[in-house]
């Protein structure tokens, strides 16, 4: 909202974040109306009078922005030398923050400006400024993991019952296969390699299923964060596939179903009612 621009006539202009221009009551309509900003002397003696402890300058707002919730009630974009002027730095910066080109190595470029500056300053990636959100991120991404793992872990009941039935209802092809010579090594292998398969083909389908949602998500972005247009600079929830994540879901899914089908066959040919069953026939 505004326009965006710090400087007009030669008069500084400040950017506030929409939570803090609410607090304050801005109105952009309203020019005439202005920001007065308060900073503590760094240098100099204080006196009885308590405002003599404080830098105060007026500014101008021109446009107000809207990111995300932390940032618009936090910050307000001003020029350096009125931000200079405030806090009481002369030559002096807080932090610098550098753009990279897409397709650069963040972890060689952050290794080779920490080497170059030493230990007396703090290069910190995206990431590491932002450790505490990522984490959380992280630790949720894993629980959900955990948790799609143990419904999944539950599903493959389905797996042992239908196995189970299957090697029920086989019992006189078992024995036929028996008289054929057939011992029960091989019996067990044909059920095991049955129910290997059903997971197996389960893990491939969902993973194909995942990676097409997946995609339908990045192209169109069916799912919205916020319909009627908040404060986020994206409007559909961002998805990003990585080959890892498939790898751990294969192997989980690929545990689970090996021991699934394990759990009803270890059994299967060993029958003690063998000689009765090629009687019935």
């Amino acid at each position: 909202e505004g326009a965006l621009m710090l400087e007009f006539k030669g008069q500084p202009l400040a950017i506030p974040g929409q939570g803090v221009a609410y607090y304050l009551g801005l109105n952009l309509d309203n020019f005439q109306r202005e920001i007065e900003v308060y900073a503590p002397r760094r240098k100099g003696a204080i006196g009885v009078n308590p405002e003599q402890a404080f830098n105060r300058m007026d500014i101008r707002p021109a446009g107000i922005f809207s990111i995300q919730q932390d940032f618009d009630s936090k910050y307000m974009i001003v020029p350096i030398s009125f931000a200079r002027e405030v806090l009481g730095y002369k030559g002096e910066l807080s932090s610098v923050e550098i753009a990279l080109n897409e397709g650069t190595d963040m972890v060689k470029v952050q290794s080779g400006i920490r080497q170059l500056l030493g230990n007396n300053f703090e290069v910190k990636n995206r990431f590491e400024q932002q450790e505490v959100l990522y984490r959380i991120m992280r630790t949720e991404k894993w629980a959900i993991f955990m948790i799609l793992g143990f419904i999944l872990f539950i599903a493959t009941f389905n797996v042992i019952g239908s196995l189970s039935m299957l090697i029920i209802d086989k019992r006189k092809d078992i024995a036929v296969l028996y008289s054929m010579g057939a011992d029960h090594k091989l019996i067990r292998k044909i059920f095991l390699t049955e129910g290997m398969m059903v997971s197996f083909s389960g893990a491939i389908t969902g993973m194909i299923l995942g990676a097409l949602v997946c995609l339908i998500q990045q192209q169109f972005g069916l799912v919205k964060i916020n319909t009627e247009g908040g404060s986020f600079l994206i409007e559909a929830y961002p998805v990003l596939m990585q080959a890892m994540d498939f790898l751990y879901i294969f192997l989980i899914v690929s545990a689970i179903g090996i021991i699934a089908a394990w759990l009803p066959v270890r059994n299967a040919g060993r029958t003690g009612s063998l000689p009765a069953t090629l009687h019935s026939r």
